[in-house]
């Protein structure tokens, strides 16, 4: 989503795309920035000496480039491209492709839902500020089907969102979570509370990449988190854990009840 009026500060890394190639340099557009362009003197294009700079840049070349000055009371942005290492100008281009998809991801959320350019705009930009970037945000959404409702977020929209990032991210891993509330009424007392929860923990020991964890939530209430690189295996593992707490209290005198939140 291109910025209006904005100016981007000194030190940014920007995607840019050359608009005209000069002698002396090059002018940039500056895609984040709406209407606003730069300009690369012939010395920042490469690290060495440029004997011709249209072997460097292009019109209609997507680069990225540093913001080295900005000057506002004459409306002009000086940048750099030799300034940009080859791991930041990567990581730089995938957060602009991940910008873009979380974009289209919205406006589909848009779509469903009917709404109005303002109120996409309004929610992207809750989303924004409390992940960071709105590509995080569906990402978290991906990863957590209660990412949105935990960051305070409420609304029917919630489960589009939720819907449509798990089809369209893969995460680096995925998160689910359940509840337990044990209630053990005979001498075993806690020492049975802390077995059962042991051996609902002891369902991801020998999986690569799996965790299970049980945190106290105030008497009766325990919480169980599920980390594990995809959905299928969480939930197999949430499978495995109930199955194995029912069991262990048949044998004591107690009770369990079980939801997944």
């Amino acid at each position: 989503m291109a910025k209006n009026n904005d100016w981007p500060e000194e030190g940014e890394l920007l995607v840019c795309t050359v608009k005209n190639v000069r002698e002396n340099g090059a002018y940039l557009n500056l895609d984040s920035y709406e209407g606003k362009e730069g300009f690369v003197f012939i010395g920042e294009v490469s690290a060495g000496w440029v004997k011709n700079i249209r072997s460097h840049v292009r019109e209609g070349q997507r680069v990225v480039a540093k913001v080295i000055e900005v000057k506002k009371d004459k409306e002009s942005i000086n940048l750099s491209i030799k300034a940009v290492s080859d791991e930041r100008r990567r990581d730089t281009l995938q957060a602009r492709k991940n910008q873009q998809r979380a974009e289209q991801m919205m406006r589909l959320v848009s779509e469903k839902m009917n709404w109005e350019d303002e109120e996409t705009s309004k929610i992207s930009s809750e989303m924004t500020e409390i992940f960071g970037t709105l590509y995080g945000a569906l990402e978290e959404c991906a990863i957590s089907n209660t990412a949105l409702t935990d960051a305070g977020f409420s609304g029917k929209w919630i489960g589009l969102v939720t819907e449509i990032a798990i089809d369209n991210i893969i995460p680096p891993f995925v998160e689910i979570r359940g509840n337990f509330d044990i209630e053990v009424w005979s001498s075993e007392g806690v020492n049975a509370i802390r077995e059962v929860l042991m051996a609902a923990e002891s369902c991801a020991e020998n999986l690569e990449e799996v965790t299970l964890t049980c945190h106290y939530n105030g008497a009766p209430h325990y919480r169980v988190d599920i980390r594990a690189p995809d959905y299928p295996t969480a939930e197999s593992v949430w499978e495995a854990a109930q199955e194995v707490t029912k069991k262990y209290m048949n044998s004591v005198d107690g009770s369990i009840s079980i939801e997944r939140l």
